[in-house]
């Protein structure tokens, strides 16, 4: 298998410790992708025609793309461990919420190094944050148990969508006042998954 690659991006960030925590990484060959949402990856593109990273090329079957079809292959093919019959629902529904994390941040990112500085949008800028403040609150007032509970997907996206907070937004200070979610944080970031897949850019 291929994975269309960028170190930075949380998406990607996502499927590299889904391959750590599951033993898959020896069964994936990396594939660089530099690409923007004006200029996407030829190569990438040939795979997925929305040209977003990461991409997932397979032997036998079509690509995969977004990262929760690529995370929920992944995790079926290592075992089936990461998305739990038992809380199926809440696990699916945390990892929608970190993906909206890094949806909202990744925007953020773009409206300055895509727009033209004149005409780069504050009102966008600080809706966006917005909608990334409701889901860290939600995070600490509703998630916490789950979050401390046995590993699933939802835990792994939550820390990497707080990891790309702190690469990307760190001046904007998320653990203010979230005590518990920033706990969880520190103790999670210290899996080898994390630290191996740590962008410092």
């Amino acid at each position: 298998m291929e994975l269309f690659h960028a170190a930075a991006s949380p998406f990607v960030r996502k499927v590299m410790v889904t391959l750590h925590e599951t033993g898959q990484l020896d069964a994936v060959k990396i594939v660089p992708a530099s690409q923007t949402p004006v200029s996407p990856d030829a190569g990438n593109t040939a795979h997925n025609p929305l040209g977003k990273i990461p991409t997932l090329t397979r032997p036998d079957g079509p690509a995969l793309y977004d990262s929760r079809v690529i995370c929920r292959y992944l995790d079926h093919r290592g075992g089936g461990k990461l998305y739990p019959e038992a809380r199926l629902w809440e696990t699916l529904t945390l990892e929608a919420t970190a993906d909206g994390i890094m949806d909202a941040a990744v925007l953020m990112v773009y409206e300055h190094r895509v727009r033209p500085s004149e005409k780069v949008f504050d009102g966008w800028l600080d809706g966006q944050w917005a909608k990334i403040t409701r889901a860290l609150d939600a995070l600490e007032g509703r998630w916490m148990s789950h979050l401390s509970g046995r590993l699933d997907m939802g835990q792994i996206a939550t820390a990497c969508a707080l990891g790309y907070l702190d690469l990307r937004h760190g001046e904007r200070n998320w653990r203010a006042g979230r005590d518990g979610l920033a706990a969880w944080e520190k103790r999670f970031a210290e899996r080898a998954s994390m630290t191996a897949t740590r962008a410092e850019l």
